[in-house]
């Protein structure tokens, strides 16, 4: 062959020979404005969060200095997390913040699931219409129907309690699209060749289609909590008692009309993002999996 020949006569053929040194760095020089312009994107996303995780380690006269002192003279970490711990209930607002997180995100990706199967999987009449009415409240802004939503937890009488946080955040109309988006991907052959085995409808939805999205529903799991661990306006709405306290309002307190501690806030505000960006490094691959595989099919 003539693959054979050319590797004996000690040459490899021409679409795998290495490209001369003058293209090589031509194509480098080609991509330099692009790794550039990317770099900036990525300097202006990350550079709040550096000068917050450094403003953790400084005091208030270090933060408010000026010209601005990029990294800290000394380490004041410790005495900010003392003082952090007598003017807050951190602890307990970490409680209060993760059952009101887990308990929203659980019953959201179970009830969420159900809808976009049933927009995905079945037919019935004024499907398309309900499924646009569903995507139309994605641009209603939450300030319009905040009002209607306390009007409705306080006849219920679920003020300063947690189903007031967790019921109204359960259905969502983007979880519902991405689970929509994500059923329609998968081939009508399984649940076919389920109800010739005699399987029932929330059967072949439980035990053969949920656990083929599992990506999209780890990128509901993800995304849900994270908007629930940094949800400030509903729970400062619906729990106003202390005991009540998320840690988004706790945090608030620091920064004020009547107080500014900086430096307490960084530190604060560093140690409650930890939580986020562990579960972030832990599910990042099926949350880029379940990015792409949800916007296959819409």
């Amino acid at each position: 062959m003539q693959y054979d020949t050319a590797v004996q006569r000690g040459k490899a053929p021409e679409k795998y020979r290495k490209a001369p040194f003058t293209v090589r760095l031509v194509r480098f020089l080609k991509y330099i404005p692009v790794f550039l312009l990317l770099f900036s994107f990525a300097f202006l996303l990350l550079a709040p969060l550096l000068w917050m995780c450094l403003g953790a380690f400084k005091s208030d006269p270090e933060v408010l200095s000026y010209p601005p002192k990029y990294f800290p003279v000394m380490n004041h970490f410790p005495e900010n997390w003392a003082n952090v711990l007598k003017q807050i209930d951190f602890m307990g607002m970490t409680v209060n913040t993760a059952i009101y997180a887990i308990g929203t995100t659980i019953p959201a990706m179970f009830v969420n699931a159900l809808a976009g199967y049933a927009f995905a999987r079945f037919r019935f009449r004024g499907k398309n219409v309900l499924f646009l009415l569903f995507l139309a409240t994605m641009m209603i802004p939450f300030q319009v129907v905040m009002v209607p939503l306390y009007l409705e937890v306080y006849y219920m009488g679920w003020l300063n309690n947690f189903w007031g946080l967790i019921v109204p955040k359960i259905a969502s109309a983007y979880w519902v699209f991405l689970c929509r988006s994500a059923f329609e991907g998968l081939p009508k052959d399984l649940e076919d060749a389920a109800r010739i085995d005699g399987m029932n409808e929330f059967g072949i939805f439980a035990k053969i289609m949920l656990p083929l999205i599992k990506p999209t529903m780890i990128t509901v799991l993800l995304l849900s909590i994270n908007n629930c661990w940094n949800d400030l306006l509903w729970p400062m709405i619906v729990a106003s008692k202390s005991s009540m306290r998320t840690l988004s309002n706790g945090l608030a307190i620091f920064i004020g009309n009547r107080t500014d501690n900086y430096s307490l806030a960084f530190s604060s505000a560093a140690v409650s993002m930890l939580p986020m960006l562990i579960l972030y490094i832990f599910g990042q691959k099926y949350f880029v999996a379940g990015q792409v595989t949800s916007g296959i099919k819409g």
